[in-house]
């Protein structure tokens, strides 16, 4: 496969959306001009079922490199997720292999909307389980070797744990090693991933010098926020998901605070930097935002969706939200006996979490046939016909 060393692209990848880059980026520009074929992988553990717009920033970087002739690995870590990244505050809960493989189930569509599994050059999709599953404890004893108590113990993670005496489980601890194995099996020359795993990639890469003489090459991605402001998070589900309807994403998108627009723009779609700069003086003018925040959630919808979809998202927005207008179109549930409000909203909101579900309600978001309702315990018996509207843009008509 012959690699094309487009400056423009490559400056793209170097620069949009980087937290940082190792060991610098003036060395990978230099190694991307070469000429030389890279292997290059980002990770995904399925701890949850939806990919969401924070991996679609490395997901887009990883589509540059597939278009400059790169070999790209999308890796899923069906193995790491058995552990999972350590939380801040307790220990996962060990996932079983039936959980991994109905969370993973519809991840390969989902990525397919932004890269090309197929073609001439195509995306390798991987499972992690192909290696990690058949290590054996002497191979785990050698890798265990390769660093120190003190090395791992340096992650900010596990010292706020300790300082806050929050057990700390030893299989944990081997979370960043088990990671940064990926790319020895794999004997990469770049990985990808968000800011957060930074200490897990390095640890990789201290890996790569041990193992394979190697430099891999590192390229952290910033962080998008969820609209809520908090983290996105699989477990949580509280992104926005690229399994989400055109019309959810562009709903969700409006939703982000105004500070938040200029960030959006620039991690999640392909709006010049010159644009951008402008919004973002706008917006610190005091400036009505909200022609900024639809282009941002209409390219958000057209980079994942296609154009038609991105249109006929906005326009539903108008329509429903802006203009308050009940929906011709509304899909239909079924739902025949007595159930508390939070259910039946629910049915209305199937890629929503519990807990997402019950604080709008509270806000006095769920509505039928105009009634609110702001208890989701509240028992309701649903009636034929009854029109039920969840937060602003959801809408469903019991049959």
């Amino acid at each position: 496969m012959k690699v094309i060393t487009d400056e423009k692209l490559v400056d793209i990848f170097l620069n949009r959306g980087v937290e940082a880059i190792y060991p610098s980026k003036e060395d990978l520009k230099k190694k991307l001009l070469s000429g030389e074929r890279l292997k290059v992988y980002q990770g995904f553990d399925p701890t949850g079922p939806y990919l969401h717009v924070g991996h679609a920033i490395g997901i887009r970087s990883l589509r540059i490199l597939q278009k400059l002739g790169h070999e790209v690995i999308f890796l899923v870590g069906d193995f790491t997720a058995k552990i999972g990244d350590p939380k801040k505050d307790s220990t996962r809960e060990i996932l079983t292999d039936e959980q991994i493989e109905e969370n993973m189930a519809g991840w390969k569509k989902q990525a397919d909307q932004l890269i090309d599994f197929e073609g001439k050059n195509p995306v390798k999709f991987e499972r992690n389980s192909k290696w990690l599953s058949k290590v054996d404890l002497e191979e785990i004893l050698d890798l265990m070797s390769k660093t120190t108590a003190q090395q791992v113990l340096e992650r900010d993670l596990f010292q706020e744990r300790l300082n806050r005496n929050i057990p700390l489980g030893l299989h944990e601890l081997l979370y960043p090693l088990i990671q940064g194995y990926d790319g020895v099996k794999m004997k990469v020359d770049m990985e990808i991933g968000g800011a957060d795993q930074i200490f897990n990639m390095l640890t990789g890469r201290h890996l790569s010098k041990a193992y394979l003489n190697k430099e891999k090459f590192i390229r952290a991605n910033k962080m998008m926020e969820a609209p809520e402001g908090l983290t996105m998070s699989k477990t949580m589900g509280n992104g926005i998901n690229l399994s989400d309807s055109p019309e959810d994403i562009y709903g969700k998108a409006m939703s982000y605070p105004d500070h938040l627009i200029g960030k959006g723009l620039e991690l999640l779609t392909d709006v010049p930097e010159e644009t951008i700069k402008e919004v973002e003086k706008d917006i610190k003018e005091g400036k009505n935002p909200m022609k900024h925040k639809k282009m941002m959630s209409y390219e958000i919808v057209r980079i994942i969706k296609g154009e038609k979809a991105a249109l006929k998202a906005k326009e539903y927005f108008e329509r429903t939200v802006q203009e308050e207008e009940i929906p011709q179109d509304i899909p239909e549930i079924e739902l025949k006996e007595t159930a508390p409000a939070w259910e039946i909203a629910a049915k209305i909101a199937p890629n929503m979490s519990n807990t997402q579900i019950r604080r709008i309600i509270e806000q006095g978001g769920l509505s039928i046939n105009g009634q609110k309702f702001s208890d989701p315990t509240g028992m309701i018996q649903p009636n034929s016909g009854d029109i039920i509207k969840l937060g602003k843009r959801r809408y469903g008509k019991i049959k």
